[in-house]
């Protein structure tokens, strides 16, 4: 009697443990999926049209919830899906540029610098003065204008226009990986007359 009642509870124990494991593993997949959906995902960069900032093969966490509360600014690095030219030309794959232009705003390229609202904008951070004469053209309500930080190696809204708000997926926050570059992304602070920082 005791002998049969130890092997039932064994086998329930046993059962226990791979409940417990099977429960485990599907909350931590629904968790998972869930933070990917909602809040945050992690992203892999193939080209190098964000150097120096973001090198190929880089993995970056991006921020699908801020945009919830807050709209883009200016030197925010984002993620986006195609628009609809992209989309005509077969790019399903999302993208990531920098915001330059925002909603309203007149932007024109030319003699090797970006200017907005008639003021030329200080940038440090890309890999070197564009070699093309852009604009000026008046971002669209509810859309900005992205470029890459390799101005001149760039497919961005100087070849096919605007990037809607409903395009946004997030921000970059941080690299994780390569792991001697792990590091946040930090917004660059624009010196200028702007009331549109």
């Amino acid at each position: 009697m005791s002998t049969v009642h130890q092997q039932k509870t064994s086998s329930s124990r046993a059962n226990n443990v791979w409940i417990e494991g099977i429960t485990t593993v599907g909350l931590s997949l629904i968790l998972a999926l869930g933070i990917r959906t909602f809040v945050a995902e992690a992203r892999y960069v193939p080209s190098g049209s964000m150097e120096p900032t973001i090198q190929p093969n880089d993995r970056l966490v991006v921020d699908k919830i801020s945009y919830d509360f807050s709209s883009p600014r200016r030197g925010d690095i984002v993620v986006f899906n195609p628009t609809k030219t992209l989309q005509a030309e077969n790019y399903h794959e999302a993208f990531i540029k920098r915001v330059i232009g925002l909603p309203g705003e007149k932007v024109e390229v030319k003699n090797g610098q970006v200017y907005v609202n008639g003021s030329p904008l200080k940038e440090n951070y890309i890999e070197a003065k564009p070699n093309y004469q852009w604009g000026p053209v008046i971002v669209p309500a509810n859309s900005y204008l992205v470029l890459g930080d390799n101005r001149n190696d760039s497919f961005d809204s100087h070849y096919w226009g605007f990037v809607p708000r409903n395009n946004i997926i997030g921000k970059a926050l941080f690299r994780f990986f390569p792991f001697n570059s792990i590091g946040e992304f930090h917004r660059p602070v624009y010196v200028s007359s702007y009331t549109k920082n």
